[in-house]
């Protein structure tokens, strides 16, 4: 009877086993084909692209449009040269009553990457980028600020001074902010969100170098993100394996307040001179406004700082490429490289 017993339990096994591949073959041959579907425009002063994997291509179009539909949201929220926005009213007023709760969550998180940093990054670094910026504006004397200049003017800069109260931001007069160093990243953050919930799983977003990437490609493979040589642009410095994080990169060698002087836009607001420790740092976090912050604060932090901050973070990883061109990476970047 024992044995017996046994058999009909084996066979109830086999039968369960064979109904398991039966289903899921049925579910393999039902499942609709997941395709790669793109789109990028000119937005943000870059170029970005939105990529989605889907079985649809009508609906992924529409949910690429929704995605690209915020981030020119934010775009108009946190422009400081639309007179219009919230962030140009608190520039002229030194403060903004009833703010979106997205620009008030930004500029509190900006106060994050200031303590984190020991002041390296600061939004209210604004009047020193204006004051660089007017020396090599036409009219202008083409010659760096004096130290004076410069000393007089970091009196505006000092992040500590923005106050929030609920949806309300205050700060002294004469200060002005800019989220150039963390609006970018917040956005693709905010298209990456809206295409999760138009039900996306797997794709990115990419605005001028600042990505963030989830799930996989079609075929399983992670994304594959290249880090671009300084001196050749066509090649790579590095490949990096990434999913369900964000990479960007801080650099000085593509833009500039002078061609001719070769003066970096990224400015020390510990000084007020424009940062050189550095040629590039690239940071891979869990978002792009914490990539994007993070790479600012690592590129005007140096080589020793920049490392040291980013091992004391949980989830962040950075390479450097040094002025002598010496590329170095915090202790677990390498996971994320192609062997």
């Amino acid at each position: 009877m024992r044995y017996k017993t046994v058999a009909i339990v084996l066979i109830a096994i086999f039968t369960v086993l064979l109904m398991i591949d039966y289903v899921q073959d049925i579910d393999s041959q039902s499942l609709p084909e997941q395709e790669i579907f793109s789109q990028t425009r000119s937005l943000m002063d870059t170029t970005v692209t939105i990529t989605a994997v889907s079985s649809n291509e009508t609906s992924a179009a529409e949910i690429i449009d929704h995605a690209f539909e915020k981030m020119n949201y934010v775009d108009e929220l946190m422009n400081n040269y639309d007179n219009s926005s919230e962030i140009s009213t608190l520039n002229n007023e030194a403060e903004v009553t009833n703010a979106d709760p997205e620009l008030v969550d930004v500029i509190s998180r900006s106060t994050y990457y200031s303590e984190k940093s020991s002041g390296a990054f600061d939004i209210s670094i604004q009047p020193i980028l204006d004051l660089w910026a007017s020396k090599y504006a036409p009219g202008g004397t083409n010659q760096p600020p004096t130290s004076d200049e410069i000393n007089e003017t970091l009196k505006l800069v000092n992040y500590s001074a923005i106050m929030i109260e609920g949806n309300n931001v205050s700060m002294n007069n004469g200060m002005k902010i800019t989220l150039g160093g963390v609006a970018k990243g917040y956005a693709v953050d905010a298209a990456v969100e809206s295409m999760v919930n138009d039900g996306i799983i797997s794709g990115f977003v990419n605005a001028g170098g600042d990505g963030r990437y989830i799930g996989t490609k079609p075929d399983g493979s992670h994304w594959r993100v290249g880090l671009q040589n300084p001196d050749k642009s066509e090649e790579a410095v590095t490949i990096m394996n990434i999913r369900d994080v964000a990479v960007a990169t801080s650099g000085n060698y593509e833009r500039y307040f002078s061609d001719e002087a070769k003066v970096s836009h990224i400015a020390d607001p510990r000084t007020g001179y424009p940062s050189g420790n550095l040629i590039s740092s690239t940071v891979i976090a869990e978002t792009a406004m914490d990539a994007d912050a993070l790479a600012t604060s690592v590129f005007i932090l140096g080589e020793e700082e920049g490392i040291a901050m980013v091992e004391e973070l949980e989830g962040v990883e950075c390479l450097i490429i040094t002025n002598n061109k010496e590329i170095i990476r915090s202790s677990g970047f390498s996971s994320y490289e192609v062997n």
